[in-house]
């Protein structure tokens, strides 16, 4: 079986595409690959810091990797939180200051359309390839569900009635940013 090093610890992310993968391709964390230190992400776009760490990875091991930048863009917030969505309420913030903060900032808005953004970069043979996923919903006003991470328990995709953190991952995995950015990427590895 194929193996790509992902470049990330993120289980929750790890899960979600080992899932979504559905054992295709062997998926290895960094961890997993024996690789430790701070992958810098100083891009101020989502391509350019997937491509980022995904070139950090490939400086080390000379092995086929990929690694994704994803932001959520708020219309109301001219598109931020954006590239620093990780780190929108600080750089050691939890995802619980990070919701706390944007739902502070739209306190009062009625705009509260948004779209989740993914771009994976895949490095084969030191060539990089973008695969690219987007998902358009709202904020909503509160958290609501125990499911997923980050943003999901305020982030209601259009065309459905709950958050990201109410659904069952196998249904968020078809529909979200993620989900279609890997789904490109998993068509590209079928080819």
């Amino acid at each position: 079986m194929r193996k790509l090093i992902f470049a990330t610890n993120n289980k929750h992310k790890l899960g979600e595409v080992r899932e979504m993968l559905d054992g295709k391709v062997g998926i290895v964390s960094l961890e997993e690959a024996g690789l430790s230190g701070e992958i810098p992400e100083t891009a101020d776009t989502l391509q350019g810091n997937a491509l980022q760490k995904a070139q950090w990875v490939w400086e080390r091991t000379h092995c086929d990797c990929f690694a994704d930048d994803t932001g959520l863009e708020v219309d109301a917030l001219d598109g931020a939180p954006g590239v620093y969505s990780a780190r929108y309420a600080g750089e050691h913030c939890s995802f619980d200051d990070n919701v706390n903060k944007l739902l502070k900032a739209l306190d009062g808005e009625t705009n509260r359309k948004a779209q989740f953004r993914t771009v994976i970069c895949l490095i084969e043979d030191g060539e990089p390839r973008y695969f690219e996923g987007k998902v358009e919903g709202v904020i909503l006003t509160e958290r609501y569900g125990k499911e997923g991470f980050g943003y999901d328990p305020i982030f209601m995709p259009d065309h459905f009635a709950v958050s990201f953190a109410e659904m069952p991952l196998e249904v968020k995995n078809m529909i979200s940013h993620r989900g279609m950015a890997v789904k490109r990427l998993t068509e590209y590895l079928n080819k």
